[in-house]
């Protein structure tokens, strides 16, 4: 069995931006006796799981339900709707967008890459203004499909989808809108069908309050007519044979019947809180830690008030202070984990998450060990951001 050596009294507080903390109803239902994935219980639960999870991602289309990471969902996007040699755009905004483009290159997709000239593309949302002028100089609509992450977890930057759609729409390009939302979708409010997305990709782990393990793809009727010219070789993620399973409530291959359990309890939890306020509560505790770090004197990495994201807060650290140095500390010290500095912002910046299954007591903790572990660092902060972020909370 395996024996962590953390075991110290009182709780874990588990403030990266994902995988995020999975409440005990979810955890209980989790551990419910597996059952037959081709009986005809489980039709019943997978049908009814399927049109749960459509209502998250707010579509009247399909979604895919992978055995697979949000990783894996990026390739089962890109392998069903392109071919070999395509050129696909991708706007960098942080580590999740490189990574998705660097996939796309291993599976022969030629990959361009743009972003606000002049502009440090950590830093800022998407500008679909960009795009836009990209594609109306791609007069022979050699590009197939734009690629933008919604939530860019690695710099605390969310982005406006619709308007991506319209740079599309209004360049009058065919193009196909595929999105990454992994860290937002249950967070960050997302209208797949309203904002045009063809592809969403998404996985359990973080707003849906999961263990990882399942990953999705929300279409489009467009993205599924694409999926019958890709060339692409595929199997697992292969769009067909699950689409014609799924009409009964089945999977081509064996599903992660007891992840889906713990899928089904908490759509059912975030449709008895309600979306809006899942959204508008997220926000708020957004808006608490934002104020705390103004208080403190540091600087967020998003310096786009427009992309502030919901989910997490990423945080420069002063010059001469390595992040990762921080977050040691106030894991060793206080048994608070925050998320670390990815990429080029390795040791520069720590991430606070603040999604899925929190509330405002469990954020207040994790500023208190934050602002403690400033002061062991020799850190003086300007004012607390303690007190900051309870003034907004009260």
């Amino acid at each position: 069995m395996l024996k962590l050596d953390n075991h110290l009294s009182g709780r874990h507080f588990l403030h990266i931006p994902g995988p995020s903390p999975v409440p005990s109803r979810i955890l209980r239902s989790i551990s419910y006796q597996t059952i037959d994935h081709r009986g005809p219980e489980f039709g019943a639960f997978g049908l009814k799981v399927l049109d749960g999870i459509k209502k998250i991602f707010k579509t009247e289309q399909p979604v895919i339900i992978y055995s697979a990471s949000g990783t894996g969902s990026w390739e089962g996007a890109l392998v069903n709707v392109l071919s070999p040699g395509d050129k696909v755009l991708f706007y960098e905004t942080g580590h999740f967008a490189n990574l998705w483009r660097a996939l796309a290159k291993r599976l022969g997709i030629e990959v361009e890459v743009v972003g606000k000239a002049g502009q440090d593309t950590w830093r800022w949302g998407v500008d679909a203004s960009v795009i836009e002028e990209r594609l109306r100089k791609d007069t022979q609509h050699g590009i197939k499909a734009v690629c933008v992450v919604h939530n860019e977890t690695s710099t605390g930057m969310t982005s406006n989808i619709a308007a991506v759609r319209k740079a599309i729409d209004d360049a009058k390009h065919p193009a196909l809108l595929l999105v990454d939302s992994v860290s937002g979708l249950g967070s960050a409010d997302y209208c797949h069908d309203a904002w045009g997305a063809d592809v969403t990709v998404s996985g359990s782990q973080k707003g849906l309050m999961l263990p990882p393990g399942i990953g999705f793809n929300a279409l489009s009727p467009k993205a599924i007519e694409a999926s019958k010219h890709s060339k692409i070789a595929k199997a697992y993620w292969a769009w067909d044979e699950i689409l014609e399973s799924n009409k009964t409530g089945y999977w081509p291959t064996t599903p992660s019947t007891n992840l889906m359990y713990g899928l089904h309890e908490a759509l059912d939890m975030m449709q008895t809180e309600g979306l809006d306020k899942i959204f508008a509560r997220h926000q708020r505790l957004a808006e608490a830690c934002r104020r705390a770090v103004a208080a403190w004197g540091l600087e967020n990495q998003c310096l786009d008030p427009n992309a502030y994201s919901p989910v997490l807060t990423a945080i420069v650290v002063p010059e001469g202070m390595d992040a990762d140095v921080l977050r040691k500390h106030a894991l060793e010290k206080f048994n608070l984990s925050l998320g670390t500095g990815l990429g080029k912002l390795k040791g520069k910046i720590f991430r606070i998450g603040h999604l899925g299954d929190c509330n405002e007591l469990s954020l207040m903790a994790a500023l208190s060990g934050v602002e403690m572990s400033l002061g062991a660092m020799g850190y003086k902060p300007k004012a607390s951001g303690v007190v900051a972020a309870q003034d907004y909370l009260k």
